[in-house]
């Protein structure tokens, strides 16, 4: 994934969740982070005044915005947009990037919950918000798709925890199994949510 066009302080919250969800929080340092954006160090204090804690948290709510952002992405790949079909998009991410580039990448927002949720409240806050910046616009893609409102919030989660749980097992494996397993597998529940009365 290519460093966007954007400013310094924005290069170094993509960079930072470029290398969260590669090698973890605890392992991101703020002097690799400002070599992978390309910024003299002296601006991580200027951008960041509350340290690591402050872009950690700013990186998770990137990553969050971006995977809320290809929901429509996604569906508009669909010729008939479908929850099976949104789901298994959602997992041909994942798949087409380890199938290219191998399993070196995971979720950063994952990453930031393992390493930092626990021990930093903000770290925590944030990474709740960002799944729920996430799995808010796949909940409305369902109840558009005719998935009755009740259900739309469950099935989202239940997508987003299952994507999430089979990229950590495809990073174990160095294998795409589990992700086309869970959309295969979740397809025709996901569908069947789908109201007849529509």
């Amino acid at each position: 994934m290519a460093v966007p066009e954007r400013g310094a302080r924005e290069r170094m919250v993509f960079s930072a969740a470029q290398l969260i969800r590669r090698d973890g929080v605890a392992t991101t340092g703020m002097r690799e982070v400002a070599a992978h954006a390309g910024a003299p160090r002296g601006s991580l204090q200027h951008y960041f005044p509350g340290g690591k804690e402050q872009l950690v948290n700013e990186a998770v709510e990137w990553a969050a915005r971006y995977a809320g952002q290809r929901v429509a992405r996604f569906l508009a790949a669909l010729p008939e947009p479908t929850p099976s079909g949104l789901f298994t998009e959602m997992v041909r991410q994942w798949t087409d990037e380890y199938e290219s580039v191998g399993f070196a990448g995971g979720c950063p927002v994952a990453a930031a919950t393992v390493d930092w949720a626990e021990s930093t409240a903000s770290t925590r806050g944030a990474v709740a918000e960002a799944f729920a910046t996430w799995t808010a616009p796949v909940a409305r893609a369902l109840t558009d798709m005719g998935v009755p409102e009740e259900r739309a919030a469950a099935l989202a989660t239940l997508m987003v925890s299952s994507l999430e749980g089979a990229i950590l097992m495809a990073r174990a494996e160095r294998d795409t199994r589990p992700l086309m397993i869970v959309a295969r597998e979740l397809g025709p529940l996901l569908d069947a949510a789908v109201s007849q009365d529509g």
